[in-house]
């Protein structure tokens, strides 16, 4: 086997506000592993927050792709990502999850067979996806909100945690009423204490708010434990529950944990996850970052295990440069083609780094 990586910018529609920052653009790094003729792709994306720049990822993919060398084939590869066993142990997640995309892709197209199906899903997965409404006027959100639903969309996310909480309040108040059949969600990103989020959560009930997402600074899973207890909206952990032992930890505690691919680690650790969740009371989400459709199809392909998905990041882009998952009308689809089912673009020399 042999794997490259290929930068690309990925600029958004327009610039998403959350409490804490605004990004207009990241960039994307797409690690190709092939192996007799195929290839299998993956997705890694840069993010501040956790302290991930293009080049890091293209350092942290080459030392990947001397790794996969050693491997006869992309199934014995798989097997040892499954096993914790290909990258170090300081690898970040991220990267992780791309390699077992990329080989997940490869294995699904060397068998005839989509990602879903490798899983033991028979059917494709399909689910509503939420989309996100960011910290903007309450104008500007009515007028999302509105065109979303008539668009399809059943559950809108509206980003929270302005320094006056009013703001919050109102452009909740401005979405149910421009969309009232729209299930909605709230994430203030971890910007409120335990005072605001006690005086806030039954505001937002009146409203509506089905959940509400890391409501609390994140360090401190038994606060938010608490919180969950005697909210009146279900309470998701989602900068808490980075990894399998942040979801024990939380488990029975919290209503709900956002796995994300990127944060714990691919396909394989979050089915480890929803595992650990099977009867326990928390139910899984299913989250995302501002992506390409070739960083959300592993995602989407786990969109059957999960009481929400929140699977919208290649629907925030200006252009994608993959399709095949589908969301405009609401819905995100596994197709039925070998591996990921994601088929590329064209991509101007422009966008290519």
């Amino acid at each position: 086997m042999k794997a490259s990586v290929r930068t690309v910018r990925l600029e958004l529609a327009e610039p998403l506000r959350i409490s804490r920052s605004t990004m207009s653009a990241r960039e994307a790094v797409w690690l190709t592993v092939e192996h007799d003729g195929l290839r299998g792709h993956g997705e890694a994306v840069t993010s501040v927050y956790y302290g991930l720049d293009a080049q890091t990822l293209q350092g942290l993919f080459a030392s990947v792709g001397t790794s996969l060398g050693r491997f006869p084939d992309p199934e014995s590869a798989l097997e040892a990502v499954r096993a914790g066993e290909l990258a170090a142990g300081d690898t970040p997640p991220a990267v992780t999850a791309a390699v077992d995309a990329a080989l997940l892709d490869l294995v699904g197209k060397r068998a005839g067979r989509p990602v879903h199906r490798l899983l033991g899903a028979e059917r494709a997965p399909a689910a509503a996806t939420a989309r996100t409404i960011g910290i903007t006027s309450p104008v500007r959100a009515a007028a999302e909100a509105r065109c979303l639903a008539a668009s399809g969309f059943e559950v809108i996310k509206v980003k929270a945690g302005t320094p006056d909480a009013e703001d919050d309040v109102e452009r909740v108040r401005v979405i149910r009423d421009a969309a009232p059949r729209v299930r909605l969600l709230l994430d203030p990103n971890g910007a409120w204490s335990t005072a605001q989020a006690t005086a806030l959560l039954p505001r937002f009930a009146d409203l509506g708010v089905e959940a509400v997402e890391q409501p609390l600074a994140p360090g401190d899973p038994d606060a938010l434990g608490s919180l969950a207890e005697k909210s009146p909206l279900q309470i998701i952990a989602d900068e808490d529950a980075i990894d399998f032992e942040d979801a024990r930890r939380l488990a029975g505690r919290v209503q709900g944990i956002n796995v994300k691919l990127a944060k714990c680690g691919g396909v394989h650790a979050a089915l480890r996850i929803a595992e650990l969740l099977d009867g326990s009371g928390t139910e899984l989400m299913l989250g995302c970052l501002t992506a390409s459709s070739l960083g959300l199809a592993p995602a989407v392909h786990l969109a059957n295990r999960a009481r929400w998905a929140d699977l919208d990041g290649h629907l925030l882009l200006a252009h994608d440069p993959w399709t095949g998952i589908g969301g405009e009308d609401g819905f995100v689809r596994a197709g039925a083609l070998p591996g990921l089912g994601v088929e590329l673009r064209e991509v101007g020399r422009e966008d290519v780094a």
